[in-house]
């Protein structure tokens, strides 16, 4: 969306400094390092000062810079306001507002966001204008951002939106005021933030209440927690799985030798026959199950939510299958981590042909009180499944994992870290091998992809 400094100034209540106040604005950018010409500049503070990085991103072109305080050696263009993280979210409050036409579908929930947003974009987009979040801009400044970047005309904005701590899902709601909810599934994730499974349902609750009446919201009949969040939507609930009273029912599903999901979907606006995504997994059924739902919901026909499915690709580092020069598979799952989404992986690389399979695992983060049990109930599980070596990078909050794997009979390795890691497991693997990598992001496992697909032998 296109704003002027003065427009800016005002929606944010900041005062203008050293610039022109007719000055167009197209979008803003947090990062000076991809700072695009033309956009603003906001400088938040988050570990680093943004205001350090002012100058940089005025250099590439910014159009203006939205401070708290005037940076050193910095005579504008400014807008100076109290903060500029709220401030970057009411200006996206209010361009959202200028989208009165526009349907809003929010995604949360513990595992599977980023799929079912990429999902639920590509069902709707062969038929409506569409935007959606790249990668995962799903906090307080990536969802401004994106809708500040929303083409104008957009008629289908989709948003992905995280949740660490109460209150998250509010105040995103409160920008993006949704039409549409999706929770894709109610796990551990971040529970150590939010108090255990009752704060992960409670801060789920929020994008339900923030629905309108005339909304809907689109629930996991899987999902243990679906019933209790039945109950917090004012709006008309479709229930979305495998169960033979869903609203939108999965049957036929089945995985090909490269792990890819075929299944089809019954459902009130009519049928989609043998769906083939290219998204790996199983779990995935239930996401792209979803997305049709809420594809379908809004006036797209199921041959095009059939085609837009398909053509759905994994993000970066999300159950991405590659295949090293020397001949070995590599399944990279390594951008985070939840107990829900490492079964997943874990069940779903045991069915991946290959000669020898081994799991290089790190720890789930946030878990709080449930840490050391789920990561003993995940190295029980992996000892249970088709696989040869278990490599865990060593931390307190992983030895659980690799003790209950171990105890189990499962072979496992210890390491210090993820080039130790590749060192270990490259002394051993031949073509027709396969690795998977799977750890909370902190952990770093996708060094390990690199270090293996860039291997020359």
């Amino acid at each position: 969306m296109n704003l002027t400094v003065a427009e800016i100034a005002e929606i944010s209540e900041g005062m203008i400094v050293g610039a022109e106040s007719r000055a167009t604005v197209s979008g803003f950018d947090f990062d000076s390092r991809v700072q695009r010409s033309g956009a603003g500049f906001v400088a938040l503070i988050d570990g680093r000062d943004g205001h350090d990085y002012v100058s940089a991103a005025l250099e590439r072109g910014a159009a203006v810079a939205l401070v708290s305080r005037i940076p050193e050696g910095v005579d504008g263009p400014l807008v100076v306001v109290e903060d500029p993280l709220r401030a970057l979210g009411r200006i996206a409050k209010f361009a959202r507002s200028s989208m009165a036409d526009a349907s809003v579908v929010a995604v949360a929930g513990s595992a599977g966001k980023t799929s079912t947003k990429d999902l639920i974009f590509s069902g709707v987009s062969r038929r409506f204008k569409s935007h959606a979040n790249s990668a995962s801009f799903n906090n307080e400044f990536g969802l401004p951002v994106t809708i500040l970047d929303a083409p104008v005309g957009t008629e289908v904005l989709v948003l992905e939106m995280g949740e660490r701590f109460l209150g998250d899902l509010s105040y995103l709601c409160d920008i993006a005021a949704p039409n549409i909810g999706v929770i894709t599934h109610v796990g551990l994730a971040h529970s150590g933030n939010l108090g255990g499974r009752a704060g992960i349902i409670d801060v789920l609750g929020e994008l339900l209440v923030a629905l309108p009446n005339d909304g809907l919201a689109v629930l996991n009949s899987e999902c243990s927690a679906t019933q209790t969040l039945l109950e917090r939507s004012a709006a008309p609930v479709l229930t979305v799985g495998y169960a033979l009273d869903a609203d939108v029912r999965i049957s036929n599903a089945s995985l090909d030798e490269q792990l890819r999901p075929t299944f089809s979907l019954h459902t009130p606006w009519g049928n989609l026959d043998s769906v083939r995504l290219q998204l790996l997994g199983e779990h995935q059924v239930v996401n792209a199950a979803m997305a049709a739902a809420t594809a379908l919901y809004l006036g797209a026909s199921t041959e095009d939510v059939a085609l837009g499915l398909s053509s759905a690709l994994a993000a970066h580092w999300r159950m991405e299958l590659s295949h090293s020069p020397a001949g070995v598979a590599v399944l990279n799952d390594s951008y985070n981590a939840s107990p829900k989404a490492m079964e997943a992986a874990l069940t779903t690389f045991a069915r991946l042909p290959a000669g020898r399979r081994v799991a290089v695992l790190g720890a789930m983060h946030e878990l709080g009180d449930e840490s050391r049990a789920e990561h003993a109930r995940i190295g029980e599980l992996a000892a249970t499944l088709d696989i040869d070596e278990i490599v865990v990078v060593e931390s307190e909050l992983s030895e659980p994992l690799a003790a209950a794997a171990e105890a189990s009979g499962a072979l496992v390795a210890r390491v210090a870290n993820p080039e130790a890691a590749f060192a270990l497991i490259s002394e051993s693997l031949k073509s027709g091998d396969a690795v998977l990598l799977k750890a909370s992001r902190v952990v770093g496992l996708e060094r390990v992809a690199d270090l293996l697909l860039g291997a020359a032998g």
